[in-house]
């Protein structure tokens, strides 16, 4: 019987193995489930981005901008994830980001991927 990663425990970028390669090394696909994808459209607010907007002036980093697409990163690999386990994966591969702006203060954010069912390699 194969032993497969739990599908019970509850899913996290730590617990949910994700990898922008094609395979892991330490697991073997079982299964193609297709693409997956996990969608985040965030903005700054108006005062934020005023501030923002001033730093920026100055030159450097803009922190705020640096935590607002960090966070929204993370968000978007939440929802990856949650995708990929309603799909019926315990991994994603072949993961990558993209994003884009909406109009003038939006910033949508993508992660998306393939999503497969995988095993603990058996030692040769």
């Amino acid at each position: 019987m194969s032993q497969y990663l739990p599908p019970e425990a509850p899913a996290t970028v730590t617990t949910f193995p994700i990898t922008t390669a094609f395979d892991f090394v330490e697991y073997r696909t079982v299964r193609t489930l297709g693409s997956c994808f996990g969608l985040v459209v965030r903005s700054m607010g108006a005062v934020r981005g005023i501030g923002a907007s001033f730093k920026a002036l100055a030159g450097g980093e803009v922190g705020q901008y640096t935590k607002l697409l960090e966070d929204s990163r993370r968000h978007a690999m939440d929802r990856l994830i949650e995708n990929a386990r309603i799909m019926g994966a315990n991994a994603v591969v072949g993961m990558r980001f993209d994003s884009s702006e909406i109009g003038q203060s939006l910033t949508e954010i993508a992660a998306y991927g393939t999503a497969v069912v995988v095993e603990a390699r058996t030692p040769s």
